[in-house]
């Protein structure tokens, strides 16, 4: 099973994906997050967001990113943002729910 949910996550996005399961959703503001019903439990109020930007902070801005990362940011139309961490985390707290973070963390 682990395998069939690789293979879907590299054909498609999250919010492709929910789409054709005709989940709806509309645009949680001017950035690239969506909001809907979760398709988890019943729910009145829209609650579910699913959003297309990643931030990934880099240290003092010297840590490399994979191409890989990269390159599959792009193929999904994804918002890729490649900080110094610092810069990341001001950009985090601004638009905490719009964000999914990644952040180098080093000994």
């Amino acid at each position: 099973m682990g395998e069939d949910v690789e293979k879907l996550k590299q054909r498609l996005s999250l919010l492709d994906y929910l789409r054709q399961q005709n989940w709806v959703a509309r645009p949680a503001g001017d950035g690239p997050e969506f909001v809907g019903l979760c398709p988890l439990h019943a729910e009145t109020r829209p609650s579910f967001y699913v959003n297309r930007r990643l931030v990934v902070g880099t240290g003092t801005g010297a840590l490399p990113v994979m191409e890989e990362l990269k390159r599959e940011a792009k193929r999904r139309k994804i918002e890729l943002l490649i900080l110094p961490t610092v810069r990341a985390i001001q950009v985090l707290e601004r638009d905490p729910t719009e964000t999914n973070p990644v952040l180098h963390v080093t000994c």
